[in-house]
């Protein structure tokens, strides 16, 4: 009778080191987005859409009317989380750093194509695009009380007090100060231009006084206006738009400028193929759907619905143009 062989302590540590090393690989597998089922259930659980200005914003206004129409695509709980600071600079860089598993998704708005030529390792091929969802004309506005009844008004008092105008924006660096620079250099002028973090609250200091004046889009001045705490002098669009019918463009006013903001929807870089797909999808269906076109449009602004590709491209070519003009 042939006695069985006794395992060696060796043998045993040598079988349990390669079940683990197993294990292992398959969870990083998972976690990586290399694996089969971390996105065959997607999503399994919320996710978090992070907006890089405060709430009552004009990006405010767009995440969170994409994030409930998402929502019900998605058969999960969108929470939008406000990151502000530094004209984009906190949110992009939070979003651009979150993991990348189809849980953290975010607006990205044209500062992505901005910061990067102003000392911060922010650009878009940091992130995976989405598509664009919208685009927004910069406005000119002042407090109801203002002595300035007119755009001619408020360009001749700056030039009779040179670099003294106050006029708020949403951020050092950021698109409406861009904004406020251009229109200055266009009509031969100096502002003193007063960040804020965010749209709302650059248009909460004017309606209070704090400044003189606001650059922002339609959608974060036309509230104001519309219940008349502040007057819109011009709108730096191609042509009138139609929240705000009877304000003429700056061209129509002597000063040939158009410029504004625009937004995509994104996610961290290196999102897994499956989960980059269902997601653009969902925006895609969210940007078409009669509730965002509707609430886009009345705020002034023209919603949009682009594929990843074509987002993608334009962020890169709006990234190249941004880098030209901060080199004058």
């Amino acid at each position: 009778m042939r006695t069985r062989r006794s395992t060696s302590p060796r043998r045993v540590a040598l079988a349990a080191l390669a079940v683990a090393t197993s294990l292992a690989m398959t969870a990083c597998a998972n976690r990586d987005g290399g694996g089969e089922t971390s996105t065959a259930d997607y999503p399994e659980k919320d996710l978090v859409l992070v907006v890089h200005a405060a709430a009552g914003g004009g990006s405010d206004l767009t995440a969170r009317t994409l994030a409930k129409e998402m929502e019900s695509d998605l058969g999960k709980s969108i929470v939008v989380e406000n990151r502000t600071g530094g004209g984009g600079r906190v949110g992009l860089s939070y979003l651009r750093d979150r993991p990348a598993d189809g849980y953290s998704i975010g607006f990205i708005p044209v500062e992505v194509a901005m910061l990067g030529h102003q000392g911060a390792d922010i650009k878009p091929d940091q992130y995976t695009i989405l598509g664009q969802v919208m685009n927004a004309p910069a406005t000119l506005s002042v407090p109801a009380n203002s002595p300035y009844r007119t755009f001619a008004d408020f360009i001749a008092a700056a030039k009779a007090s040179p670099g003294t105008i106050t006029v708020s924006n949403s951020g050092a660096g950021a698109i409406w100060e861009a904004a406020t620079l251009a229109l200055a250099d266009a009509a031969g002028v100096t502002f003193k231009p007063v960040p804020y973090d965010g749209g709302a609250p650059a248009v909460a200091a004017a309606v209070s006084g704090e400044v003189q004046a606001v650059m922002a889009g339609v959608s974060e001045s036309g509230a104001a206006a519309k219940d008349g705490r502040l007057r819109v002098l011009a709108v730096m669009a191609p042509e009138r738009v139609s929240a705000m019918p009877d304000v003429p463009t700056a061209k129509e006013l002597g000063i040939d400028l158009v410029i504004g903001g625009w937004g995509l929807m994104g996610a961290p870089a290196n999102l897994p193929d499956e989960i980059k797909q269902r997601l653009a999808d969902a925006v895609h269906k969210a940007a078409t759907s009669k509730n965002f076109i509707d609430v886009m449009t009345k705020a002034g602004n023209t919603p949009m619905a682009t594929s990843p590709e074509e987002a993608t491209a334009f962020a890169q070519a709006e990234f190249e143009r941004f880098g030209k003009i901060y080199q004058k």
